[in-house]
């Protein structure tokens, strides 16, 4: 998440019949047909998220330390999951830019087939500021995202929507790679993008569970997820606007997503219904050294990285 004014249960992995028709009332009308099945969102094992954060905290420590804007770091995490993607059959696209003397880039990933006028996008930030490795912020993000896109392909998901994945290179630079990307779409290319959903530190360490509130569909998506776990969720404050669903959001699109807080001090009521420590930040190593693997709560990323899967498999059907 970029630096900037102050404050920012597994899925069912069976069929679940989603949508009831009306029944006819009187007697000797024709039966309902069958509810309209569609495919539930599969588990995205933790374990498999854990394992990129691991991957892109070695190439920091190989790196000054740091995956920022313009440092060898930033490329060798870009470099680690578009070969990924290309492996798993991703139409991947790398997109290149300048921000403060330095190349800069996004990795765009498209899965094959869908609707082209209709797109669910999901995406994350891939850059960290250059103090620390970045894991949660946005390792975490990037991470998950990429696992849920893996897990498109693993499983040969087929959705009525075309489904794009992206990475955002300069976000802790104020948003430089998604807003890039926005300005260089067509009014028509905006226009197919049916909702962008973000992904920007979703395993503080004290964690919050934090849904946009941008577009209600998208927000209604996240919030159900949740409640069907039992885990209470607030609108999303601390970073609004300040990662990189707002350029979407200023050019009409659709936009949603998940956060598990920052800087701000986890309250008493939050810790109550939570769990964690009241008065401390949800992340102490916000943008920090000590944001490496050791930065991580693994139930709220393992709650968020299935969100997320439910969310795309929702909303693309």
């Amino acid at each position: 998440m970029k630096l900037s004014v102050s404050g920012r249960a597994s899925a069912a992995a069976a069929v679940a019949a989603v949508t009831l028709l009306a029944t006819g009332s009187t007697a000797g009308a024709a039966p309902a047909p069958d509810p309209v099945a569609i495919a539930a969102a599969p588990d995205i094992p933790v374990a498999n998220v854990k394992a990129h954060l691991t991957e892109l905290q070695s190439i920091a420590t190989a790196n000054g330390g740091n995956r920022a804007h313009g440092r060898a770091g930033y490329k060798a995490s870009l470099d680690y999951v578009k070969a990924k993607l290309d492996a798993a059959g991703f139409t991947t696209t790398i997109q290149q830019f300048t921000a403060s003397g330095r190349v800069g880039y996004n990795l765009i990933a498209d899965w094959p087939g869908g609707d082209a006028n209709r797109v669910v996008m999901a995406g994350s930030h891939l850059d960290s500021v250059s103090s620390g490795a970045g894991i949660n912020d946005n390792g975490t993000g990037s991470a998950a995202v990429l696992e849920a896109a893996l897990t498109v392909a693993r499983t040969n998901y087929q959705p009525t929507k075309h489904l794009r994945f992206a990475w955002w290179g300069a976000e802790e630079l104020g948003l430089v790679g998604s807003r890039y990307y926005v300005n260089n779409l067509s009014a028509a290319n905006r226009a197919r993008i049916s909702g962008y959903l973000n992904f920007d530190m979703i395993g503080s360490p004290n964690p919050g569970y934090f849904v946009y509130d941008d577009d209600p569909a998208i927000e209604k998506t996240f919030k159900d997820y949740f409640a069907g776990l039992g885990v209470p969720t607030e609108i999303e404050t601390e970073g609004d606007g300040r990662s990189d669903h707002a350029p979407f959001k200023s050019a009409g699109v659709p936009v949603g997503g998940l956060f598990t807080g920052a800087s701000r001090a986890k309250t008493a009521a939050q810790a109550a219904k939570w769990g964690g420590t009241s008065g401390q930040a949800f992340d102490r190593c916000y943008h920090s050294s000590c944001d490496t693997t050791a930065n991580v709560n693994d139930t709220a990323l393992n709650r968020n990285a299935d969100a997320l899967a439910h969310a795309v498999w929702t909303l693309s059907q």
